[in-house]
């Protein structure tokens, strides 16, 4: 395996680390709630407003995390295939500090600008790599190596 599959796919890692570290401050947020009693399980079933605001932006990071990213782990799957290059790894690092920013602000501040900044941060990355990876397998399937 290369050195660049090697970053791509420690990326990767830490992308899925970072849904991990959330999933564990939402339990954190959500359990003594309910443990307590200041949340009704029968209240929440079918609808998050009975959460208090805290837990619902710990949820709303949380959930945020299976949007942009599910084209992330599709791109790095590409790129493996294709055979990483040191500009796959640079962009998906760049795409994975931009989430954790993304995320600390969700579960932080909150501020909604600079949430939306590091998210619109992401999207582009992101689509820099889609349009890079299109390109490659465009030149590769015109020369004749894709089948």
């Amino acid at each position: 395996m290369s050195g660049t599959a090697v970053w791509l796919i420690a990326a990767v890692l830490v992308q899925g680390t970072i849904v991990f570290v959330l999933a564990v401050l939402l339990y954190q947020a959500r359990i003594p709630l309910v443990v307590r009693g200041r949340v009704r399980i029968p209240d929440v079933a079918l609808n998050r407003e009975a959460w208090p605001d805290w837990s619902r932006q710990v949820a709303n990071a949380f959930s945020n995390q299976f949007e942009l990213p599910v084209l992330f782990y599709v791109a790095a799957l590409l790129s493996l295939h294709l055979a990483p290059t040191l500009s796959d790894a640079v962009l998906a690092w760049l795409f994975v500090v931009s989430r954790g920013v993304h995320a600390f602000i969700h579960v932080t501040t909150n501020h909604v600008v600079r949430r939306f900044s590091a998210y619109v941060a992401g999207a582009v990355i992101l689509a820099v790599w889609w349009l890079v990876l299109s390109a490659r397998l465009l030149i590769a399937a015109t020369a004749g190596g894709v089948a």
